[in-house]
């Protein structure tokens, strides 16, 4: 019912749209379409990940789609045909181009290892009670980039196969030489695509790099509060996860200004495996610091691990055959 409720408004957004002109008749056309992206993750109360998951691509990404269709900008566009238009705007998708060579082909050996990773994560989380505390944090953080750069590369391969060239979502973050380089070329770079045109250009435009910057980062931080309140339903915040993007927003300030100050003096930039060391160290230390334990409280990490624990058990049964339609299909 979800599904077809938030595909039957992308049809509604798309032929408005296409009546009307960018601007305040289409926004007001489009408004009764916000609230149900907000609410349509909560209507899965029994599991975190799916509602984690339909957060983010429903209430973060597709409400800013909607918002930048509104004024005409965007990945959205009422030309499109029906299917990459709903696929656009229901999921973490940007289409490439036409005569884009950005679209890669999905690597079945990264795939196949990103799930031997992921199930030998879910094996470890056996032992939790028993492993430190960055040692569990450091398996979340694996855990994270390998589910998310296998999911969101299956979803183009599923676009792919329907005739529809998408753009990397993730470009190997753990090569990044820079906070810069990480948040802007390498990490969710759909995130980055909304982000952009919608926050970034116009602050940029009417005050400035450094403004625009850290004003992404204060929106990405509103966003990942909202994000952990649909992953517990719970309306407290310590400002633990905003504080985190905040951190990196200041961060990726100075480093602009240190990098300009470096350059004009002459001297010799660091290494590359220098810098890229050093950028991660950074980015694991302040999530270690202030992204893991926002997502470790109020029952998150306990339900999250249940259901991973599910997960691992609905596939052991499976190859067992131990599930009926399993065994049918076999």
């Amino acid at each position: 019912m979800v599904s077809l409720a938030v595909a039957a408004a992308a049809l509604y957004a798309r032929a408005s749209s296409s009546l009307l002109r960018p601007g305040l008749p289409r926004l007001i056309a489009l408004l009764p379409l916000f609230p149900l992206l907000v609410a349509a993750p909560l209507a899965f109360p029994s599991s975190a990940i799916v509602r984690g998951l339909a957060a983010f691509f429903l209430a973060w990404l597709g409400t800013f789609k909607l918002a930048l269709l509104a004024v005409g900008r965007g990945p959205l566009d009422p030309a499109l045909p029906v299917l990459p238009f709903l696929f656009t705007a229901l999921l973490p998708v940007k289409l490439a181009p036409a005569s884009s060579n950005k679209a890669k082909p999905v690597s079945l050996v990264s795939c196949a290892v990103k799930v031997a990773v992921i199930a030998a994560v879910v094996r470890l989380y056996q032992l939790n009670h028993r492993l430190h505390l960055y040692a569990r944090l450091a398996l979340y953080g694996v855990h994270t980039y390998c589910f998310l750069d296998l999911l969101l590369p299956c979803i183009a391969a599923a676009a792919a196969a329907l005739g529809m060239e998408a753009e990397p979502q993730f470009d190997r973050p753990y090569l990044a030489s820079s906070l810069r380089d990480f948040w802007g070329r390498r990490w969710n770079l759909m995130v980055s695509a909304i982000l952009r045109p919608s926050v970034y250009d116009p602050v940029r435009a009417l005050a400035g790099i450094p403004a625009a910057v850290l004003a992404t980062f204060a929106v990405s931080a509103l966003m990942h509060e909202a994000m952990v309140y649909y992953l517990s339903l719970q309306c407290r915040s310590d400002g633990v996860m905003a504080a985190f993007f905040l951190l990196h927003g200041v961060c990726c300030v100075l480093e602009g200004w240190c990098a300009r100050r470096w350059a004009a003096s002459g001297w010799p930039a660091p290494p590359r495996p220098v810098a890229t060391v050093l950028a991660g160290l950074f980015v694991t230390a302040t999530s270690f610091w202030l992204f893991f334990p926002a997502l470790c409280k109020d029952g998150v990490e306990e339900k999250l691990l249940q259901e991973w624990a599910a997960v691992a058990a609905f596939f052991q049964d499976a190859g067992a055959g131990k599930i009926p339609w399993y065994g049918q299909l076999n």
